[in-house]
């Protein structure tokens, strides 16, 4: 299934990507370039999201998307607690174009919403339902889990900002060859 590129223009997102970044959990760039992208259904269901973030006066702030396989082995490389990266040798679901990784913003001034812990932390506080941050992050956590949850996604419950699609593994994994315009 090919690949759609996302734009903030186009489909009204922030894109904040990370692992383009040295501002990432392995203190380097792993993609050479910028981009965001999913399979259609993907990014058809987070449109619906940012809809339904948009009717809340908040925007979606995007972190990753699609993730070639050779990130996931750098990933993959760089963390020391395997359960919170999924094994390359198995596909991983960000390498399928199915998984997003994200946050809320405020709408009108752009401030991100507490999380109770960043990003990319791995560390139990990050999970779903963890009782060792804020009250205002569980509130703001339990927010991003129903927008996301109303728009077809799926959670992972070691991580407040992991989305996919239900039955991701249906979809092929892809190579950065995939990627078009180039390598990421």
């Amino acid at each position: 299934m090919p690949l759609q590129r996302l734009t903030e223009a186009e489909d009204g997102l922030v894109l904040d990507l990370r692992y383009a970044t040295a501002d990432n959990l392995t203190g380097r760039p792993i993609y050479r370039r910028p981009v965001a992208m999913l399979v259609p259904e993907a990014r058809a269901r987070l449109a619906r999201a940012r809809d339904l973030a948009a009717a809340l006066g908040l925007r979606l702030v995007l972190f990753d998307a699609f993730r070639p396989l050779e990130a996931q082995w750098a990933l993959w490389n760089a963390v020391g607690d395997k359960s919170f990266v999924a094994d390359p040798r198995r596909g991983g679901v960000h390498p399928r174009g199915v998984a997003v990784d994200l946050t809320l913003a405020e709408a009108a001034t752009g401030r991100r919403l507490p999380m109770g812990t960043d990003f990319d932390a791995l560390t139990p506080a990050s999970a779903h339902g963890s009782l060792d941050v804020p009250a205002e992050a569980q509130r703001n956590r339990a927010l991003l889990l129903g927008i996301m949850t109303a728009a077809g996604w799926d959670n992972y419950l070691r991580e407040w900002w992991h989305y996919q699609l239900f039955e991701p593994r249906r979809y092929p994994a892809h190579w950065a060859s995939a990627v078009p315009d180039g390598p990421m």
